[in-house]
């Protein structure tokens, strides 16, 4: 687990070393404009919405060892050829070779989660996954600020290499990693030839599964999906907030996450995970009515400015309750050998809202900021609505496996791994 967890904050520091400078690169260094960049930020996001049904299927049958090795390699390959390419062609095959892998390495590094950890720690392994990747994410970030220099192409070449052999290094250290559970294909011939006819027809005739996909395709859209446009957008246009300080904002909500994930993880494990969920919805409501005070109300700059801040900070809150509370969630409503495929799914939901919260929230957060905060508030609050319904569909165990484990070690048992049912 210790291994994994490293791993982890690899692909993070990885992801965060070059994302945040692909338009700059692409736009500016290799002098192939604006189109040519949104096309790449495009495909980077296709890609992944492409391999993601894949990879569950592939997870399911080879385990997840394999097809992360597989996405680490594509995704190096794709880093190099990156920071090579000087043509749009290149370029964009470069891109789709990174974005691929590095959409594959999040459900495959879940489910050696799953499979090397017991429920009774699983909430805790999730937690500790999601601070790594946050720092990760911010030291990457910070590190390939300071190597870059836009009137050099040799700085970025040296950045992008170096996050081909930062995924080489992690592909490395996974070799070593030994999963207890991972199905293997002699052992799952029929199980196998089974989940490649019917294994999406099984997830959706899961009803608390797809009711799990729905609401988390509102999360995501209503909070990550709008943080780089539609939010900034509002802020700079609305607020009147500087670009500086929405890096300060940005720094807000990785500073609650990184504080606020183990203190939040005691309350959060032994409470019910549709409350907890429903309890984020508020929260995030909260942030929304703090946006719409700084961009709306008549306040001064600096009330308006750490209005804005909190709204960053609250979102943060929100994350570090819903990480040890979704991924814990979608492993338990995964039948026996299906947590890969369960994954695969709920990541690709992720990757939906993701492209399609900038696409909507951008544009109306710019022309129109008072419907445009009033309709995420109302997303947020839709948020607590959806969780409270889906808790009513959840057994015992999925729903509040601490209460399920007391009553278990109450009657002198060991403490058992719940099993998963459809709803």
């Amino acid at each position: 687990m210790r291994r994994i967890h490293a791993g982890n904050a690899l692909s993070a520091f990885g992801l965060g070393f070059t994302v945040p400078y692909l338009y700059v690169y692409v736009a500016q260094v290799r002098g192939l404009g604006a189109m040519t960049a949104g096309l790449v930020l495009t495909v980077f996001a296709v890609a992944a919405l492409i391999v993601l049904p894949f990879a569950g299927r592939a997870i399911v049958r080879r385990g997840p060892r394999p097809v992360l090795l597989a996405a680490l390699v594509t995704a190096a390959l794709g880093s190099l050829s990156l920071g090579l390419a000087d043509g749009s062609a290149t370029v964009l095959l470069s891109a789709a070779a990174l974005g691929a892998g590095q959409a594959v390495m999040q459900p495959a590094l879940a489910t050696m989660i799953v499979d090397c950890s017991p429920s009774q720690t699983r909430s805790r392994a999730f937690a500790t996954q999601f601070f790594l990747q946050n720092l990760g994410l911010g030291v990457g970030g910070l590190i390939g600020g300071h190597l870059v220099d836009a009137s050099r192409v040799s700085s970025f070449t040296l950045l992008f290499s170096l996050e081909a052999a930062v995924f080489l290094l992690l592909a490395a250290l996974m070799s070593t990693v030994r999963i207890p559970h991972a199905p293997c294909v002699a052992d799952a011939a029929a199980t196998a030839g089974r989940s490649a006819r019917s294994s999406w027809r099984q997830l959706l005739g899961n009803r608390a599964m797809v009711q799990l996909c729905v609401l988390g395709f509102v999360l995501f859209f209503a909070c990550y999906g709008q943080f780089e446009s539609g939010l900034s957008a509002f802020g700079v246009e609305a607020a009147g907030i500087s670009p500086s300080t929405l890096g300060t904002a940005l720094a807000a909500n990785t500073l609650m996450i990184v504080v606020a994930q183990f203190a939040v993880l005691r309350f959060v494990e032994r409470r019910r995970r549709s409350r907890v969920i429903a309890s984020v919805g508020v929260i995030w409501a909260v942030a929304w009515g703090a946006a719409a005070y700084a961009g709306l109300g008549h306040g001064s700059q600096a009330m308006a400015t750490a209005a804005f801040v909190s709204t960053y900070a609250l979102f943060g809150l929100g994350e570090a309750m819903l990480s040890p509370t979704l991924a814990p969630l979608v492993a338990d409503l995964a039948p026996d050998g299906m947590a890969g495929q369960y994954n695969s799914a709920f990541a690709l939901v992720k990757q939906l809202a993701l492209a399609v919260g900038p696409a909507v929230g951008g544009p109306l957060a710019a022309s129109l900021p008072g419907p445009y905060v009033l309709t995420f508030l109302a997303f947020s609050l839709g948020i607590t609505a959806l969780a409270l319904r889906l808790g009513r569909g959840l057994t015992v165990a999925q729903d509040h496996p601490w209460s399920a484990r007391s009553r278990i070690v109450a009657r002198g048992g060991a403490a058992a791994e719940p099993v998963a049912a459809d709803a």
